[in-house]
């Protein structure tokens, strides 16, 4: 009757002490538009996807991929959300990768360096970046 018990009381706990031990998401975060509507949405789908994460007692790492026009939101002195970038790279498990092919075109095209936030890192294809991840069994997310 005792074993019985405990067996029942261990198998009743067995899926909380799964949860206890947190689960690791991974998401990648694609953006290719320079609007500051989608430049915001796309960091508060980071924002609200780590809250949520964070609250159930998993971890999450995300990155933020930009290529095309969406790179905008990753140059220094033309992002509109350049301060949001700032304090989520401090407080959030997040990455932000910059398409290198879409930054050889626009310096091609302007015949300057373009500058990158401090937060970013260069990606040799923003797209290719993008499969990397889904293929390394990341979440696809496109605000």
């Amino acid at each position: 009757m005792i074993r019985r018990t405990a067996l029942t009381a261990l198998l009743a706990a067995a899926p909380l002490m799964a949860m206890a031990e947190g689960k690791t998401h991974h998401v990648a975060i694609h953006v290719d538009q320079n609007d500051p509507q989608v430049l915001n949405m796309a960091l508060n789908n980071a924002q609200n996807v780590a809250a949520y994460y964070t609250e159930a007692g998993d971890e999450v790492v995300i990155e933020m991929v930009a290529y095309g026009p969406g790179l905008h939101m990753l140059v220094e002195g033309k992002s509109p959300v350049k301060d949001r970038i700032s304090t989520m790279a401090l407080e959030l498990p997040i990455t932000f990768s910059a398409c290198g092919n879409t930054i050889a075109g626009m310096e091609k095209k302007t015949g300057e360096k373009v500058v990158l936030l401090e937060e970013a890192q260069v990606v040799p294809s923003g797209v290719v970046r993008l499969i990397e991840l889904q293929e390394e069994g990341y979440a696809y997310v496109r605000p």
